[in-house]
């Protein structure tokens, strides 16, 4: 692969790269420079790529290990009050958004990267190095789960 379809492939990316990091880090600071740290890896650890089928799930995969070395290192809980300004697309869906964020990490990441991101079953097992058969049965626990804080959230509103 050559360094201008590296670059491209990345700039492709990127808005993924930040979505993954809204839910997995609260300041924006944090996810600006966890996508930063994340592209600089990948480009110096470049040549180490296998197989350029799998970058995305490379990248998705370095970016993961970043938000959580930038986790432990802040020492920070993502609080589930942060929430987008209004205006932004996020915005929209920010009830979805808001109980997505409050899920445990080993619901919300399958559930994100297959729903919001597109990836396929096998990608998101490759991605977070678990089986397929756990992530499909992440998935449906964290649907479910979704769907009574969401349904509680009708009820009560």
């Amino acid at each position: 692969m050559t360094k201008d379809e590296f670059a491209r492939r990345i700039l492709e990316m990127s808005p993924m790269l930040y979505r993954l990091c809204y839910t997995q880090l609260s300041q924006p600071a944090d996810r600006e420079d966890a996508v930063q740290e994340t592209v600089r890896r990948a480009w110096e650890h470049r040549d180490k790529l296998r197989d350029e089928r799998y970058m995305q799930t490379w990248v998705v995969r370095i970016l993961l290990n970043v938000c959580d070395t930038q986790r432990r290192k802040n020492g920070r809980l993502l609080p589930v009050e942060v929430l987008p300004e209004q205006g932004t697309e996020v915005a929209e869906n920010a009830p979805l958004l808001e109980a997505l964020c409050m899920l445990e990490e080993k619901y919300r990441l399958p559930i994100q990267l297959h729903y919001i991101e597109g990836c396929d079953v096998a990608e998101v097992s490759a991605m977070l190095h678990l089986p397929q058969g756990t992530v499909k049965s992440r998935m449906a626990r964290g649907r479910a789960r979704l769907r009574e804080m969401l349904k509680s959230e009708v009820f009560e509103g």
